[in-house]
């Protein structure tokens, strides 16, 4: 049976919206821009090769106080992100200063990958996700390894985790999930209503860009045409990532790569936080589907998408979601 909302909201999660930015709208587009200090790359590239012959890569950011053993972390991107998004590059300096050694993952197609991939990324990736946990586990043996995932790439996370249960996958043994679209279709439905659209468009409007940039060095993607240009993600997936990534029909898809129906066979530790006017991932969702025991549910009343920007006496830098994802890996590590 489903538990329900676990809604620990204002005073138990311990976030505060800032008092001029509370809105959905301004959450989420501020977090989006606004990307504070800029943070020196310093990481090692490192390619894992896809069983279809397709390559990603990960970026490897070991502090230097990390020994083999230590705790590790996989880190995935949302939709039209890469290694260098902002919120992928200060989560990673936050928990390399807890001593965590950190690999930003590109999906497909995205970041310094572009050109190493011919089938698209998708929601529903999760065996890229493996290989990359495989790659840390060769380099790291013995090292346990936390999964973290934001937007699409948090519905990734998750849904590695359903699919693994009780097996074991290279270190994988805990998951963090940031606003995951845990059921596609109905996100995909939630971004039709009012305001919601900009969000519809402005997503298509950087999937497209990325198929014409495909196209400049991949003769088989420069032969590829829309019948009718996409206005919705729906419609962009229904001509283009579906049949390229091998699924009979959008449906088809959203139905497969949804996480929802997997997270009550997660075996391991697991939390999911997200907001509760989160205008891309509704709230009721996660009304819908049995959770494991394992998998908890944090749900704050502000913070849009990826947003959680908070005054200063609440997090230092205003963003509260990073300090809330490394202190959960915080706590994490004192316990094993």
């Amino acid at each position: 049976m489903s538990r329900g909302i676990d809604d620990r909201d204002l005073s138990a999660s311990g976030y505060r919206p800032h008092p001029i930015l509370r809105g959905p709208h301004l959450q989420t587009i501020i977090g989006a821009y606004w990307k504070g200090p800029t943070l020196p790359y310093a990481a090692v590239q490192h390619q894992v090769e896809l069983g279809d012959g397709d390559k990603i890569i990960i970026h490897d950011d070991a502090p230097e106080s990390w020994r083999q053993g230590d705790r590790t972390a996989l880190l995935i991107h949302g939709l039209g992100g890469c290694h260098t998004s902002p919120y992928l590059v200060r989560i990673a300096a936050k928990l390399n200063g807890l001593g965590v050694r950190t690999f930003r993952m590109d999906l497909r197609g995205c970041g310094a990958g572009m050109k190493l991939a011919k089938k698209p990324f998708h929601a529903g990736c999760s065996d890229d996700a493996a290989a990359a946990i495989r790659k840390i586990h060769e380099l790291c043996p013995g090292s346990p390894c936390t999964a973290i995932g934001f937007s699409l790439g948090g519905n990734v996370v998750l849904k590695l985790g359903g699919e693994v249960g009780t097996g074991v996958c290279g270190g994988l043994d805990s998951i963090f999930s940031v606003a995951p679209p845990i059921d596609l279709s109905y996100c995909c439905e939630n971004m039709t209503r009012g305001l919601n659209r900009l969000y519809d468009r402005d997503f298509v409007r950087r999937l497209i860009r990325r198929v014409e940039l495909q196209k400049e060095y991949d003769e088989e993607a420069a032969n590829f045409r829309f019948s009718q240009r996409p206005r919705r993600i729906v419609e962009f997936d229904a001509e283009y990532t579906a049949p390229k990534a091998g699924f009979g029909s959008v449906n088809e898809y959203y139905e497969k790569a949804s996480s929802g129906p997997l997270l009550a066979d997660i075996a391991m530790p697991t939390h999911i936080l997200t907001a509760g006017d989160d205008p891309i991932v509704p709230r009721e969702i996660f009304d819908k589907y049995p959770r494991s025991p394992l998998v908890t549910l944090e749900v704050t009343s502000h913070g849009g998408h990826l947003g959680f920007l908070a005054p200063r006496n609440i997090a230092a830098d205003r963003r509260w979601m990073d300090w809330r994802v490394a202190s959960w890996v915080a706590d994490l590590m004192q316990q094993s």
